[in-house]
């Protein structure tokens, strides 16, 4: 399955980077190299517990080892503006996302539109 040969080239990447050998890495998450070994070739497969040890050790996310994402951290929340921790904004966002290119197209000069009435206001309001 595609999921543990991406698991294995990413593990082995994390490892080589950090200049371990199977042996080593195994000792810190407390697993044997037999193991290690076994989740780089893609012919085993980490229980949860593991698969978090991993993903602790190397600062990554579990997705990240997984292959759900091709990020290995998440943005830190304190990075992202407070309006845009908004759920009805981070709604709107996604469906803007998801919106055909032509929709996103009219709802960008609507936006305009609202935007440089605002202006012309004052106060902005």
């Amino acid at each position: 399955m595609k999921v543990f040969y991406v698991l294995g080239d990413r593990l082995r990447k994390l490892r080589q980077e950090k200049k371990l050998t199977q042996e080593e890495l195994g000792k810190k998450i407390n697993v044997t190299k037999v193991s290690i070994s076994g989740y780089e070739n893609g012919n085993r497969t980490p229980d949860t517990e593991t698969l978090q040890k991993l993903a602790d050790f190397f600062n990554v996310t579990t997705d990240y080892l997984l292959g759900r994402t091709d990020h290995p951290n998440p943005p830190d929340q304190d990075d992202i503006p407070e309006e845009l921790k908004d759920p009805e904004l981070g709604l709107f966002f996604k469906e803007l996302a998801e919106a055909p290119e032509e929709r996103r197209e009219q709802l960008l000069k609507i936006w305009e539109i609202l935007k440089s009435e605002g202006d012309r206001k004052p106060n902005g309001r």
